[in-house]
């Protein structure tokens, strides 16, 4: 049946054998499907992600903050293969009942602390030990405008337009074009912002950067869903300022291949639960 003929059925039914690159691990229930307790590792602050852009949010503002020698911020990382349903485990459930990655378990204080969603795990940490995040309430409130922004329209980008050019086991013209268009929009509203402005919250480095580069900085730079040269990328030359800006940054390097297992072996650091695992790289 084409798309044009179909018609919603009157209720919605689950296709268990549906097609596409998730649809084997998608169903439309949450919770717990087996049970299994997760690592535990040295630190008080305990991560359980995936180098994707949620996840490399969080490892690189851990990053940050030990550069500026915050040794609070010492932490232990472990991969959750989603892939493989780690996600779906009872002691990742526990942490987030949403089954997503990234999570984040603080242990540095009785009883220990979860935190789940990415914007609200950098809130966390920023809140938690006083930096990326503006004392002045005006510009605290314009950093917090632009996470939320992030948070609000990642999922377009990603679930929207990264799903439908790039996963989607058929090209629907309708939904690539009305999500090319919402994607271009977006970097439009954070081109149009950086040509006036070095960080998206004035002139200081803040969360609200470090959650929208590993989106908006490695779609620019024709890293995510191949989709640069169809989203003509080079154009946003105000975005790609500043995402190469961030790029430089010896945390964000660092940062971005944390639970990577993936790419080229320089770049992958599967699971980080000393500094020093990263000389094993060199």
């Amino acid at each position: 049946m084409s798309d044009s003929q179909y018609q919603p059925a009157k209720v919605w039914s689950w296709n268990k054998d549906g097609a596409g690159t998730w649809s084997k691990i998608n169903r439309p229930t949450a919770g717990a499907r087996y049970q299994q307790a997760l690592p535990t590792g040295k630190h008080p602050l305990q991560l359980y992600s995936l180098a994707t852009p949620n996840g490399q949010k969080v490892t690189i503002l851990l990053e940050e903050l030990l550069a500026l020698g915050v040794s609070g911020a010492e932490y232990d990382a472990h991969l959750i293969r989603i892939g493989e349903e780690e996600q779906f485990s009872s002691g990742f459930v526990d942490v987030n009942p949403n089954s997503k990655i990234p999570a984040l378990l603080d242990n540095s204080v009785t009883p220990p602390v979860r935190v789940f969603e990415s914007g609200a795990i950098l809130l966390y940490l920023a809140e938690k030990f006083g930096h990326f995040l503006p004392k002045d309430h005006a510009s605290r409130t314009e950093a917090l405008n632009w996470l939320f922004w992030l948070q609000g329209s990642a999922p377009y980008l990603g679930g929207g337009f990264g799903h439908f050019y790039h996963y989607a086991p058929v090209k629907i013209e309708y939904a690539i074009d009305r999500f090319t268009m919402e994607a271009k929009r977006q970097l439009d509203v954070l081109d149009q912002h950086l040509a006036s402005h070095q960080y998206l919250a004035g002139d200081e480095y803040s969360i609200a950067d470090i959650a929208t580069w590993p989106w908006y900085g490695n779609l620019v730079f024709g890293e995510q869903y191949g989709a640069g040269e169809f989203l003509d990328v080079g154009s946003y030359k105000n975005v790609l300022r500043w995402a190469h800006a961030i790029a430089s940054r010896p945390a964000v390097k660092r940062g971005r291949i944390v639970n990577r297992s993936w790419g080229e072996e320089n770049e992958q650091l599967p699971e980080r639960h000393d500094a020093a695992d990263f000389d094993k790289l060199k």
